[in-house]
């Protein structure tokens, strides 16, 4: 576990901050984009040890919360079905749908499977050729290659029973609709290294210098984050807005050229609707025409559901950062990971989450409470 120990490092991580502070001279507001780094942000704190000066705003990255309210509708009204074995990822369970979530479907005496990988489930389909099997594929852009994969695998192996729930999302068009809104505030991105590593970074260059604003890829571990908000805070002081690569030893400019051939041969990019959010141009995929046979919306005809969000539940304001999560009326009280609202609180990655494990119950108001949502 070498890099546990290295990015772990109290000294270097006092190092950086002296840093920090030493650079900043007026008031900057960061956004990181992925759920994972929010979670270490709030575990190790390292939002209240930076200055005061620097704000912390968490982004849409985490997959799970963003996956919109009919999209697990539609989930819940396959895996509802005798003929389906439904097969998902745990943190997909437990997401409210409306009513009920997947743990019930499959307490009411639905056949539905945590798997491990995408993979798992074709397998399950090869072992239960008189079953219909479906798999839920969400997630960003680093998740999207092996279920792209596996549609492929289906295909080419003729495994006609095996289909894909798809709500695959992309960072760089939800970072442009941020950037669009009026009410945005955020003056730098903390981005996505596993996104990176996948994707390359092409797609950023022109977003930060249509927007002016810098943007950094970066790790998960304490000592990644903190360089990562380092070197965006030394570009923002000096009038600078580059992307700039603090996570060299994952990610190179070109991402991986086999995992983005993959992509571009089972998926096409799509409008997608985020969940709080609304729908994002080009911000999705979906499966390409010649894989449509593999697609499970159009197997089971579900494309008609439409949902509405409970009213009470403020995600979305969280999602686009306007809201820190215990500034909602609900968190802790009408909503918890027993009893959640959104998928932000019961997500892996989801910021309500990550504030209530590690109890930023009363933390001040920001101003962000008077913002307005993004679309």
């Amino acid at each position: 576990m070498k890099y546990i120990d290295e990015f772990q490092d109290p000294e270097l991580a006092r190092r950086l901050l002296d840093d920090i502070h030493a650079t900043v001279t007026r008031p900057w507001a960061l956004m990181e984009v992925c759920g994972g780094q929010t979670h270490s942000i709030i575990r190790h704190g390292i939002d209240q040890l930076l200055p005061e000066k620097v704000e912390l705003i968490h982004g849409p990255g985490c997959p799970v919360c963003v996956t919109p309210l009919e999209v697990i509708d539609k989930a819940l009204e396959i895996a509802s079905r005798p003929e389906v074995i439904f097969c998902s990822f745990g943190d997909m369970l437990r997401v409210p749908g409306t009513g009920r979530d997947l743990f019930q479907v499959r307490g009411e005496g639905g056949d539905v499977r945590v798997v491990y990988s995408p993979l798992d489930a074709l397998r399950i389909a090869q072992q239960n050729p008189d079953r219909e099997v479906v798999f839920f594929g969400i997630g960003f852009e680093t998740t999207a290659p092996p279920n792209a994969m596996t549609v492929h695998q289906a295909r080419k192996l003729g495994i006609p029973n095996f289909s894909m729930l798809v709500s695959h999302v992309r960072v760089p068009p939800a970072i442009e609709a941020i950037m669009s809104s009026p009410s945005c505030r955020v003056q730098g991105f903390l981005a996505a290294g596993h996104v990176c590593s996948v994707m390359g970074m092409g797609e950023y260059p022109e977003l930060a210098e249509r927007f002016r604003v810098p943007i950094v890829v970066t790790g998960f571990e304490p000592l990644d984050i903190l360089e990562g908000v380092r070197r965006t805070v030394r570009q923002l002081e000096r009038g600078e807005h580059t992307v700039d690569n603090a996570y060299a030893r994952a990610v190179r400019a070109e991402g991986n050229p086999a995992a983005r051939a993959m992509l571009e041969d089972v998926f096409e990019v799509t409008d997608r609707a985020w969940r709080g959010i609304g729908v994002i141009p080009q911000s999705g995929w979906r499966l390409a025409p010649k894989y449509r046979a593999y697609d499970a919306e159009h197997r089971f005809s579900v494309e008609g559901i439409r949902t509405q969000e409970p009213a009470e539940c403020r995600s979305g304001e969280v999602l686009q950062g306007l809201l820190k999560p215990h500034e909602c009326e609900a968190f802790g009280t009408l909503c918890t990971p027993r009893t959640p609202l959104g998928a932000t609180m019961v997500s892996s990655e989801g910021a309500c989450a990550a504030y209530y494990l590690y109890r930023r119950l009363d933390m001040p108001a920001t101003k962000a409470q008077e913002a307005t949502p993004v679309v």
